[in-house]
């Protein structure tokens, strides 16, 4: 990871400094380089500064100026063609430069990997504040998780893309979990509503559509204010993807917070579903329903019970719309226009939506 580091810092480097310039590891490898001929090469003893004289900041050898990164670490050596003070100059100069970028990178991965610790309860809870101490991590900050499940196999799954998507790497971080997922744990400004976090979850499925022709399912959790809560904060997000693959299944992203009944039906044992099926439908009648009713009693739901406004939906007379309702209410014993049994046919029909799910041939239930 360090070689990519220091390889793009030198790259940019290229067209400012006159001179050749390269890294050099602890094994005396060239692993970073100007002159891209010379990644690979081996120069003895200059990586573990066994040919350094004693106390020496700098050290000219062979057309070069030496400079370790960190003197008092064997880890990584700078190198920059000539042996005068012009390069003893910019061997300083960059040195510094390389460390200090190096550091943060590692200050960032060590967060991410912290972050991860969390997300996945890799981490005890009276650790986190210690580990949150020590890497500078403000633990009191608004953050959302977005899960993102990739659904397509591809050569080339894009995490690259949603860390130039989310480039803010102090507050946003991007993390794989596997070789299809991946969590952004994102920083929020407090009273950010949830419709702009969806607006996020768009974003990053257009994105992921358009240009690598991958779909995924996403799931936003609440907003957390306390670094531990990201453990729940993720679960959430899992929890939302899950839910809505059952009852909202044309929806790509689903947040918690809008999962409704459809959370605590998920959570029921099957055999408690059972019995409310067989109280609620007497005979399996739910069965007896063609699937233009079903449509009918769907559109009746989402508007609101009206019976004008349905038919106007349906492209049928208010009468024949009425005819219709009083025959779901001859066959399952419930009137959808009174609100009680509306909600216990509504809930009802997510039931059996739930059931379809967990069937096992042998076992499951007739709904």
């Amino acid at each position: 990871m360090a070689n990519r580091l220091f390889q793009g810092i030198i790259h940019q480097m290229k067209d400012t400094v006159d001179r050749v310039i390269g890294v050099i590891d602890e094994t005396g490898t060239v692993i970073a380089c100007s002159d891209l001929v010379k990644i690979g090469e081996i120069r003895p003893g200059v990586g573990d500064h066994t040919v350094f004289p004693e106390s020496a900041e700098v050290y000219c050898a062979a057309g070069y100026t030496y400079r370790p990164l960190d003197p008092s670490k064997n880890e990584y050596t700078l190198f920059v063609e000539g042996e005068d003070k012009h390069s003893e100059m910019v061997a300083k100069l960059i040195a510094v430069s390389l460390l200090n970028i190096k550091n943060l990178y590692d200050e960032k991965y060590d967060k991410a990997s912290f972050i991860k610790s969390i997300i996945l309860d890799n981490i005890l809870p009276s650790d986190i504040y210690l580990k949150s101490k020590e890497l500078h991590f403000n633990t009191q900050e608004n953050r959302v998780v977005i899960l993102i499940k990739f659904q397509d196999k591809s050569e080339y799954l894009p995490f690259e893309m949603l860390q130039n998507m989310f480039p803010d790497r102090t507050h946003d971080y991007i993390i794989t979990l596997g070789e299809y997922e991946a969590v952004l744990v994102k920083e929020v400004k407090p009273g950010t509503e949830s419709k702009e976090i969806e607006e996020i979850a768009a974003n990053i499925l257009d994105t992921l559509v358009t240009e690598f022709f991958v779909n995924a399912s996403i799931g936003i959790s609440t907003v957390v204010d306390n670094i531990k809560d990201l453990a729940t904060a993720y679960k959430e997000a899992q929890i939302a993807i899950e839910v809505g693959k059952v009852f909202d299944s044309e929806k790509k992203y689903i947040s918690y917070c809008n999962l409704g009944i459809g959370r605590l039906i998920y959570q029921l044992p099957v055999t408690l579903c059972d019995m409310y099926m067989h109280e609620v439908f007497k005979n399996g009648s739910i069965e007896s329903l063609d699937e233009d009713t079903l449509e009918t009693i769907q559109c009746f739901f989402e508007n609101n019970l009206n019976v004008s406004e349905t038919s106007r939906k349906l492209y049928v007379h208010r009468n024949t719309l009425v005819y219709r309702i009083e025959k779901i209410k001859k066959i399952t014993g419930l009137d959808l226009r009174e609100f009680d049994n509306a909600i216990t046919f509504k809930v009802a029909l997510m039931v059996k939506k739930y059931l379809s799910t967990k069937y096992i041939p042998g076992k499951s239930s007739k709904f």
